[in-house]
């Protein structure tokens, strides 16, 4: 009888956890699931062996882009593609450390189709183990590829939750208390496995956008340079650009003439990069004021949010995940309305 009281107990405590994570009430939904883009075969010389058994050459699918979309029943919006940075995932933009609904659902709930990708050769898109393998196999270390991952402490400061870890900037947004969640979702950039490495995120970006259509494309931080890219390469289909964060240049005089004047751009930064150590700061935020202005003497659509001067004050590099970041992604809704037709 004790033993039924405590398990009940138990799970009523897990269903209180569940309801704190909403996600802001119902989500109605027309379609909802999972695909691949981009994947192509190639050989593996030492793909490891099963368990028992041994290792033998095969063929197995490498460059490949896990995209999850889901469509709201009612759409009044234009779709939205969301791109993670640098030792991330998709994850960076669903349910925030603390159990608040992230951008994923948030956009959907506004009426945009939302289709959240995974980089090639990152998290669940997965990557080619051949090269770790076989370094192994033959034990020559030389021909390991570096996968970099980002410590909480270097984390703390790159994504500007405060100048030196523990301690966070006095009016930062980021929720602190959940760090230790958020530190879980941070993995490897394991994309410099392949060949390419960002270079397959960005040809299958352009895969998703020939099989969805035009859409707007987010992107964060490491995924700045793959946007500029992606514009280069498939402007034609890009409804409008938002970069988060993400690197901004170079991009050409003639570039912002061309096709950089044809699809709208937005650049969004947080609080306290100013004189901020690492990526994330004085040289990537003024690049991006750059390629704004640039974009608009060539008569293109271009604006720069400071957030700061736009009221939110203590945004973080993780602006998707921070205490206000619903209205972060208020503003970014109404720039794509205004913007897109």
């Amino acid at each position: 009888m004790l033993r039924s009281a405590r398990i009940m107990g138990l799970l009523m405590a897990f269903a209180t956890t569940a309801q704190a994570g909403s996600l802001g009430g119902p989500l109605e939904l027309q379609d909802d699931g999972s695909f691949f883009v981009n994947g192509r075969t190639a050989a593996s010389s030492h793909p490891g062996a099963p368990p028992g058994g041994q290792d033998a050459p095969g063929t197995i699918t490498v460059g490949q882009m896990y995209v999850q979309y889901r469509i709201p029943r009612t759409i009044s919006g234009p779709a939205v593609v969301l791109v993670h940075g640098s030792g991330h995932t998709g994850a960076t933009y669903e349910t925030t450390p603390d159990g608040r609904e992230g951008w994923a659902t948030y956009f959907v709930r506004k009426g945009h189709p939302v289709y959240l990708v995974d980089h090639a050769g990152r998290g669940r898109s997965g990557f080619n183990p051949t090269v770790v393998n076989r370094a192994r196999a033959e034990a020559e270390a030389k021909g390991l590829p570096e996968m970099p991952i980002a410590p909480r402490e270097r984390g703390w400061f790159f994504f500007r939750i405060g100048a030196n870890y523990p301690t966070p900037f006095p009016n930062v947004q980021f929720p602190v208390e959940a760090f230790e969640h958020y530190t879980a979702q941070l993995v490897p950039n394991a994309e410099t496995t392949l060949p390419g490495a960002g270079a397959n995120t960005v040809a299958a970006l352009g895969a998703l956008l020939d099989r969805i259509g035009p859409a707007v494309v987010v992107v964060h931080s490491q995924s700045g340079a793959f946007g500029l890219d992606l514009v280069r390469n498939r402007g034609g289909k890009m409804l409008a650009l938002v970069n988060v964060e993400g690197n901004c240049v170079p991009v050409s005089a003639d570039e912002a003439r061309g096709v950089f004047a044809r699809v709208p751009f937005l650049s969004v930064w947080g609080d306290n990069s100013v004189g901020a150590a690492g990526p994330n700061g004085d040289q990537r935020r003024n690049g991006c004021v750059s390629t704004v202005d640039a974009i608009k003497a060539a008569g293109g659509k271009a604006r720069f949010l400071l957030l700061p001067e736009a009221g939110h004050r203590g945004n973080t590099h993780m602006m998707m995940m921070d205490r206000n970041n619903l209205a972060i992604a208020d503003l970014l809704i109404a720039w794509i309305r205004e913007s897109v037709r």
